[in-house]
């Protein structure tokens, strides 16, 4: 997303110059789909793809603000992009082609300790009933939910996010929050962390949840190894994308 971050800044330097180059490259190739972010740029950002040869077939809109939908029209109106991404809401009626839901699913609390007050909760449906309410497709935040943070910090408690099928017959997805035990300071992150981890391998003893995030995990509390608090959550969302896409890989059979 070039609006936060620092990608932009960081491409410029000379350091950064052969990494750019490269992606500059993989961008031109035909199976890499364009993203545009509708604003007040929006149609100078697609001249300068078409003048790039890219045509309206390999551009993604993503249309994410009210305010944002005269723009849309006045790029698209005549040449739908592939794919329109939106929220879940009626505000966004106006745009028929192409669309593809996108709704934050995650119920962020203000700390991880709060978790241990709802330790279960529903998550989403989308990937059942996406076609039936006239969608192309399905997306979401993962276990991260649309907030941006540009750096982390020392939590006092550590929690691990799982979504997981809420039955074998019923295939809607709920949230699963194992959460430490010690929490009173920022000290010890690895035995917060095994704390967390011995509630999830003891939880999914019942659910036999076999994603290769969920084997990391365990293989993690049979060695005592703690990873660090960035690869809990990179691990998190591996284990969603994986399940989603044996879910996608099943049902399109």
């Amino acid at each position: 997303n070039p609006k936060v971050g620092n990608f932009i800044a960081d491409s410029h330097t000379s350091k950064n110059k052969g990494i750019f180059e490269s992606i500059q490259q993989v961008l031109c190739d035909s199976n890499i789909y364009s993203g545009i972010i509708i604003d007040d740029n929006s149609k100078e950002n697609v001249n300068l793809l078409l003048s790039q040869r890219i045509p309206y077939s390999q551009m993604v809109a993503l249309c994410l603000k009210g305010d944002s939908i005269d723009n849309w029209k006045s790029v698209f109106i005549n040449n739908s992009p592939i794919y329109n991404i939106i929220p879940y809401s009626p505000s966004f009626r106006h745009i028929r082609k192409g669309r593809v839901m996108l709704d934050d699913k995650f119920d962020k609390l203000p700390r991880n300790s709060d978790y241990l007050n709802c330790d279960d909760e529903f998550f989403s449906d989308d990937h059942i009933y996406y076609e039936d309410d006239g969608y192309k497709g399905f997306s979401d935040y993962s276990i991260v939910g649309k907030e941006y943070a540009n750096s982390g910090f020392a939590p006092y408690a550590v929690a691990i996010h799982i979504v997981y099928p809420t039955s074998i017959s019923d295939k809607s997805l709920r949230i699963h929050h194992f959460v430490s035990d010690s929490n009173f300071g920022i000290d010890d992150p690895a035995n917060k962390f095994y704390e967390a981890l011995t509630k999830l391998v003891s939880w999914n003893k019942t659910k036999n949840l076999n994603t290769l995030a969920i084997r990391g995990f365990e293989s993690m509390y049979r060695n005592e190894t703690y990873p660090g608090l960035g690869v809990i959550k990179k691990l998190s969302i591996m284990h969603h994308i994986e399940w989603m896409g044996n879910y996608l890989d099943e049902v399109s059979k």
